[in-house]
């Protein structure tokens, strides 16, 4: 009876292990991709670049790793600052996942194909599934900010009013759509943002 009890317990807590990654879990050493396991909660206010780039750096580091995130976002100008490319932020690949698993073989792939990225692969830092796809990016397919006079960032990612909107990709790539931009939110709130799908999550990529 002992005997049946402890191997009971072995399996509950493995297959406790393999369903929820979250508590515990330490990311690849290789790792310099994830999808934010949440978002700041403020709809698409991070804080601006930095605040977004500085929520990456604390999961990051909370999942065990060394390296420095910056989080993928494309802005311009006429949001207080120079203009800055998504794709100008994550290196030049090839990039792994939080389980070490390539996604993508190099910027050229992340914005074309990219074969590897999928809704089982484009994982969060913590090893989990992202449940809701809609990912905040700013950026047209190609990776580049926008250029045609419209705000497409919720100015700068400062606002969470229900006015404005933001770029979203698809993590899953649902109906092959794009990772990088699939369509405009409804607005900049934290309701608008859950409308259509989405958290608040981002992308982020470590450069070195």
């Amino acid at each position: 009876m002992k005997r049946v009890l402890v191997v009971a317990l072995a399996v509950v807590a493995g297959g406790g292990a393999l369903a929820g990654q979250g508590a515990g879990f330490k990311a690849a050493p290789s790792m310099n991709f994830f999808v934010t396991s949440k978002g700041l909660g403020d709809g698409a206010n991070l804080g601006g670049i930095a605040g977004a780039d500085y929520h990456c750096q604390q999961l990051a580091a909370a999942a065990g790793s060394q390296r420095t995130f910056y989080a993928y976002l494309s802005t311009r100008p006429a949001n207080g600052t120079t203009t800055l490319h998504g794709k100008d932020r994550i290196g030049k690949g090839p990039f792994y996942n939080s389980k070490g698993v390539m996604i993508a073989k190099d910027v050229a792939d992340l914005h074309g194909a990219a074969g590897g990225f999928n809704k089982e692969s484009a994982l969060t830092e913590k090893g989990e599934l992202v449940q809701r796809h809609d990912i905040i990016t700013g950026s047209q397919p190609d990776g580049t900010a926008y250029t045609d006079g419209m705000d497409h960032t919720c100015n700068g990612y400062t606002s969470n009013r229900a006015t404005g909107s933001v770029q979203l990709g698809h993590s899953d790539r649902s109906s092959s759509s794009s990772l990088i931009s699939a369509h405009p939110s409804k607005g900049c709130s934290q309701d608008n943002l859950a409308s259509t799908g989405g958290a608040g999550q981002f992308y982020c990529f470590a450069i070195d």
